[in-house]
């Protein structure tokens, strides 16, 4: 039987309601597409933003930043010549006070290569950054391999002094034991080293010269390393950390180089600096589980603290006395 004039009837406009609704999806699926400049949709099975596909580094994998890219680009005044002046604190908090002429003051206003500036190794060759320094402090590494991690903390400490007048406070133990005062350096007695003893033999003109006391410093780093550093300072808690402090255990060593407060509260905050293997410039390092922080690290970190080159215990925060 024929279908009658009502059933046709129907029949149209249920095709017309089915078109319709077909062409609201349509348009309600464009309308909800990306609009250009928002990037691609990621497709099916492809990695989605911050996952790393193959080949690609993960966000964990070392990078290399142009100066400008960094995260903490507010925290970075380009411009500034030291420490203090190229590293603001994050919003909150304020450096500690510290005392003009102190070894903290010294560290505080150590002097920074330009902004972006790279590593030079001891033999001018290049440490590319890979999420590493922050900064490169401008003081010579020498020609030599020779002024490694725990030198670099005992050069800083001996400039101090030095540039103080306090020559008798300046001596390092080699790791046999052999204390090197450099008070005995400077009457013009120099180290003999014969397998395993060292002893003092005069043998040159007395001297405080910049050059020799310089002379003084390679013989010490060539004899002393991060174990006797260790043995002659003093263990502190990380509670009680102040400017000046080391990390050290019996592969590597870093110092603190600035700390800072909370303007509420009692949360602190600390930047560290090192030298490395081989001898190479001494560089403020960045903070990896915190780019945000830029040089800055939590004092709270807990019993392990994880640097971009070595990871290191609450247990290894030393003092010199």
């Amino acid at each position: 039987m024929a279908p009658s004039l009502r059933t046709k009837i129907l029949r149209l406009a249920l095709c017309c309601v089915v078109a319709l609704v077909a062409a609201l999806l349509a348009a309600g699926c464009v309308a909800s597409s990306r609009t250009p400049g928002q990037g691609s949709p990621v497709a099916p099975g492809a990695p989605g933003p911050g996952a790393a596909g193959p080949g690609t580094p993960g966000p964990d994998a070392p990078q290399k930043q142009a100066p400008d890219a960094h995260p903490n680009s507010a925290l970075i005044v380009a411009s500034g010549k030291t420490l203090q002046e190229r590293f603001l604190t994050p919003g909150g908090f304020e450096r500690v006070g510290v005392d003009p002429g102190s070894f903290a003051h010294l560290l505080r206003t150590l002097p920074l290569k330009a902004h972006g500036a790279e590593v030079k190794h001891f033999d001018g060759s290049v440490k590319a950054n890979r999420g590493v320094y922050e900064a490169v402090v401008d003081i010579d590494v020498g020609t030599r391999d020779l002024q490694q991690c725990a030198d670099a903390i005992m050069r800083l400490m001996a400039e101090y002094l030095f540039g103080r007048g306090r020559y008798d406070e300046i001596h390092f133990n080699f790791a046999n034991g052999f204390r090197a005062d450099y008070s005995k350096w400077a009457e013009g007695y120099r180290v003999v080293v014969a397998g395993n003893v060292a002893r003092w033999v005069k043998s040159a003109q007395p001297s405080r010269s910049y050059s020799d006391f310089r002379k003084y410093l390679d013989i010490v780093f060539s004899y002393a390393n991060t174990v006797s550093l260790a043995a002659e300072m003093q263990s502190v808690s990380v509670v009680g950390m102040a400017i000046g402090d080391v990390f050290v255990d019996k592969g590597h060593a870093l110092i603190v180089v600035d700390m800072a407060q909370s303007t509420i509260g009692s949360k602190k905050l600390f930047m560290i600096a090192q030298s490395y293997m081989p001898a190479q410039d001494i560089q403020v390092l960045c903070n990896p589980g915190r780019p945000d922080l830029g040089p800055w690290y939590e004092l709270d970190f807990g019993d392990v603290l994880r640097t971009p080159e070595w990871t290191f215990t609450a247990g290894d925060l030393r003092r010199f006395r």
